[in-house]
């Protein structure tokens, strides 16, 4: 496996090489201004304390549901608004999906990573205009994809002019309803010559188990984000949410504050004892 090439996510951050970890963490979409700003003040305090480079997630608009009586969020222009806000109160960078051409500068006037759902990981024209706007782009790898198929979307934004595209490996189908991490993926994508990042939430689903809402089995995070950390993985994904019981979307994979900073002090302890390489 080589040594990534390192991706500048702010001034402060980059990630990749031999840099930090970087985490990406927030509830899977915004169900209100005072929700946003509360988890974001969590996780900035998480943050300080642990001394971390950590981005702020939240969907302005979850368009891939399960069933159409799904929540969504609030949409493109009162998301952004709302995303503006946490990045103005508490500092921390944003990142947020995006899922059509026409999104993406109106996004990238206030996100600091435009991020690409796995459905749509091979949508060209989408891709493209992410890449075009100069923001480092996120592009979750689909669960059809193999990892050396992900050298297609990489040379994508590379086409365009924008070498901060990255992976993001969330799983692979495996039969019906069911999603299995190949480590392989990790050394297999950084010899592309990019960081990639592991989606502990997402990769937990279990899409459409419970008929009109995706399940999920979070018992298996902390153990398979050790796993990925020894694997190399440059990154971690992680939906954060104060009561996922009560949670509008992806309730039963969310996790709670004190559950990932359990992940993130098992993602440092291993990152020291076994560098990337």
């Amino acid at each position: 496996m080589q040594m990534t090439r390192a991706i500048s996510i702010t001034g402060e951050i980059a990630f990749g090489g031999d840099n930090p970890p970087l985490f990406i963490a927030g509830p899977c979409v915004i169900e209100s201004r005072e929700h946003a700003l509360r988890m974001a003040r969590t996780l900035r305090a998480l943050r300080d304390e642990l001394r971390i480079n950590l981005v702020f997630k939240s969907s302005f608009d979850k368009a891939n549901r399960t069933s159409i009586d799904s929540f969504r969020g609030p949409g493109l222009e009162a998301g952004m608004e709302i995303l503006r806000a946490v990045r103005g109160e508490t500092g921390l960078p944003v990142i947020s999906d995006i899922h059509e051409p026409q999104q993406a500068g109106p996004a990238a006037a206030v996100l600091d990573i435009l991020q690409i759902p796995a459905f749509l990981c091979r949508q060209t024209d989408l891709i493209a205009a992410a890449a075009r706007t100069g923001k480092p782009v996120a592009v979750k790898k689909g669960q059809f994809l193999s990892p050396e198929e992900t050298r297609n979307i990489l040379e994508k934004g590379r086409e365009v002019g924008n070498d901060r595209v990255f992976i993001t490996e969330r799983g692979s189908s495996f039969g019906y309803q069911n999603l299995v991490v190949d480590m392989r993926s990790f050394p297999i994508i950084r010899d592309f010559g990019c960081p990639v990042v592991y989606d502990i939430t997402h990769s937990m689903q279990r899409p459409g188990g419970e008929g009109k809402q995706t399940g999920g089995t979070p018992q298996f995070a902390r153990p398979l984000a050790r796993a990925a950390a020894a694997a190399g993985a440059d990154g971690f994904f992680m939906e954060v949410h104060d009561n996922p019981p009560a949670a509008l979307s992806d309730r039963t994979t969310q996790i709670r504050p004190e559950a990932a900073r359990a992940i993130i002090e098992d993602v440092l302890a291993i990152r020291a004892a076994v560098p990337p390489i």
